[in-house]
């Protein structure tokens, strides 16, 4: 590998480690939002379907206008919560709605699809296993479980679209939006955190800090069930 590759892997490593634990201790000084429970979902053994979105400003709560995820909760009710229980040894298919706008990276690696099955991901149906920022509208987020070596870059969309959303969470499917699906299988049970890492905490540090390291809003945990 050459020295220009051993330093970008390094610095993805980097903003992994940093990332972690910036988020972790913000996690333990700060309120846990409600559980969603999945494991009771569907019978056992069979797949466990996640629906969540991203959208640029949640629109409501102590920060309205942060970015944020919301999940779909097992009775189809849009829920602003980034814990959810899966049950463990499972194949979880993950649909993404990204309402959010999008730039190039700083870091072509998050433009990568890792960990996921086959390791590729669909944006708008079309599988890919690779982005290129500088193309389109850029990526505007990851999903990322660092832990489980998975990360999906998500696909921006036009800001200055006539339907880009610009009401309060949850968007509806009329808005601007693409449409990003993987799917993965679950270890053993522990507990997981999840988190994007492209800087998207607009007013902060590098774009790092506010939703960037606040569970409910760009990070969250997955809770893997026995």
């Amino acid at each position: 590998m050459s020295f220009g590759g051993r330093m970008a892997t390094f610095l993805v490593l980097l903003a992994i480690v940093v990332g972690l634990v910036v988020f972790s201790v913000v996690t333990f000084l700060t309120p846990q939002p409600a559980t969603v429970d999945f494991t009771g979902a569907q019978t056992s053994g069979s797949p466990v379907n996640l629906t969540v979105q991203t959208v640029g400003a949640i629109g409501f709560g102590d920060h309205p206008t942060w970015v944020s995820y919301m999940v779909k909760d097992p009775s189809g009710a849009w829920v602003h919560s980034t814990v959810w229980k899966v049950p463990a040894h499972t194949r979880i298919n993950v649909t993404i709605d990204q309402y959010d706008s999008g730039s190039p990276l700083r870091n072509q690696q998050w433009g990568l699809v890792q960990g996921t099955t086959g390791g590729i991901a669909s944006l708008n149906a079309k599988p890919f296993r690779v982005f290129d920022s500088y193309s389109g509208n850029g990526v505007g987020h990851t999903f990322s479980i660092p832990t489980l070596g998975i990360s999906v870059p998500l696909i921006g969309v036009d800001g200055n679209a006539k339907a880009f959303c610009n009401s309060a969470a949850p968007c509806s499917v009329s808005a601007t939006h693409n449409v990003i699906s993987f799917s993965f299988t679950t270890p053993g049970p522990g507990e997981y955190p999840w988190q994007c890492f492209v800087p998207c905490g607009l007013g902060f540090l590098f774009g790092n800090g506010g939703p960037m390291s606040t569970v409910n809003y760009m990070g969250g945990f997955l809770d893997v069930a026995a």
